[in-house]
């Protein structure tokens, strides 16, 4: 029986992907298990692995192209089997976490009208590039004739159509939006305007902070970064206050029993936030190990879904840039983000002297459907005495 490659949905986020490299072509055997191509989603290069044996017989989609989740990539089947219904019937791609999907056909429909609808008659074929120009200077393809094959309007001719109007605008070069950015913009936009954030902002004393970093080096032979530290001091506090652990579901908030933290990772085009599951019941040197290796697979675009997705808090660290401080955006369905900056040399008043101290600021952003000011502002508290008396930190796992 014939099988059919889509265009898998391999997270919420992801509409489209980018199928970046067949591994087989035309007419090549495979089995079940084999790699057949690179897909692109909003956050990762993934395998798409075949889900039956048999030969290619088909591929409908191009090396580069773009095409939305359930699109039908290629068809395997046997030599001499007929495959035009594989080709012809529908097909839906459904959610998955792994490196491959297996489609679903869908329900039988009615028969399709014998000819297209008046506005399909009418609406105008046109390159992505056409479009993108099209919708940022509001030009109308409809009016527009098309000098690509078959009538298809390419950039070429949006630029023409422009009118003397746009002729005063500077020059430029356009970069279509990748996969990841795209995801970027859908998932802010979602949060920044419907999610009411407040913000709490708070100082911290990091000298003891940085000197249990390197006594733990010496007696481990692990480094632990900041980044590091605060996921564990982060965890602890959330332990001690699961009131921030939390979603905002509609008409209920979620508790979540297990801390899931994630961190963000800036990449080429965009960032990406790798998750250390179950923070609360892990050492300091077990989260220092896996959010390393985690990481460098996040840099290499390398990550599984399950790897980047499902985080209940998350941590942004700018301060290896430099920057002081800023406000992180939320990401539903989390209710509490922690911004951090650098740590910084800075004068200090200890016991009517001035001297010189080693000071970072945090800040939390709340969604206050969810959490109150005083909830946060107690969360905070706690990380700063944690973060101040680092020795809890390598305590033993369950230890007050």
């Amino acid at each position: 029986m014939a099988s059919r490659v889509v265009m898998p949905k391999l997270t919420d986020t992801m509409e489209e992907g980018v199928l970046v490299e067949w591994k087989k072509r035309e007419g090549d055997h495979v089995e079940a298990g084999d790699v057949l191509a690179e897909i692109e989603t909003d956050k990762a290069v993934m395998e798409l692995e075949a889900f039956a044996s048999g030969k290619l017989r088909k591929i409908l989609v191009r090396d580069g192209e773009t095409v939305p989740s359930g699109t039908l990539l290629g068809v395997i089947a046997e030599a001499d089997e007929d495959i035009t219904s594989a080709l012809t019937d529908r097909v839906t791609a459904r959610p998955s976490t792994g490196g491959g999907t297996k489609p679903t056909a869908a329900a039988p429909t009615a028969p399709p009208p014998a000819a297209p609808t008046r506005i399909e008659e009418a609406r105008p074929i046109a390159s992505p590039r056409a479009k993108a120009l099209a919708a940022e200077r509001g030009i109308d393809l409809s009016t527009i004739v098309g000098t690509g094959p078959s009538g298809r309007i390419v950039e070429e001719d949006a630029l023409k159509a422009q009118g003397p109007a746009m002729s005063a605008m500077p020059a430029g070069t356009d970069q279509p939006l990748t996969q990841m950015r795209k995801a970027i913009a859908r998932s802010t936009v979602q949060s920044k305007a419907p999610v009411p954030h407040f913000y709490l902002t708070k100082e911290i004393d990091m000298e003891a902070a940085e000197q249990f970093r390197e006594q733990f080096k010496q007696r481990r032979q692990l480094h632990p970064s900041i980044t590091d530290l605060l996921i564990k001091a982060s965890a602890l506090a959330l332990t001690r206050h699961p009131d921030l652990n939390v979603s905002y579901v509609g008409e209920a908030i979620r508790r979540y029993a297990r801390i899931d933290i994630g961190v963000a990772v800036g990449i080429e085009d965009g960032l990406i936030t790798p998750v250390i599951r179950d923070c609360g019941a892990k050492t300091l040197e077990a989260i220092s190990s896996e959010s390393r290796a985690l990481i460098e697979r996040a840099k290499q675009k390398r990550l599984q879904p399950h790897e980047y997705t499902g985080a209940t808090f998350s941590i942004s660290n700018l301060g290896m840039f430099g920057v002081d401080n800023f406000l992180a955006v939320l990401i539903p369905p989390q209710a509490a983000s922690l911004a951090v900056g650098a740590v910084r040399d800075v004068p200090v008043v200890d016991a009517g002297s001035v001297k010189v101290g080693r000071r970072m600021q945090v800040t939390l952003s709340c969604d206050h459907r969810a959490i109150d000011g005083v909830m946060g502002a107690e969360f905070l508290k706690e990380l700063k005495r944690i973060l101040e008396q680092p020795q809890n930190l390598d305590l033993p796992v369950g230890t007050p």
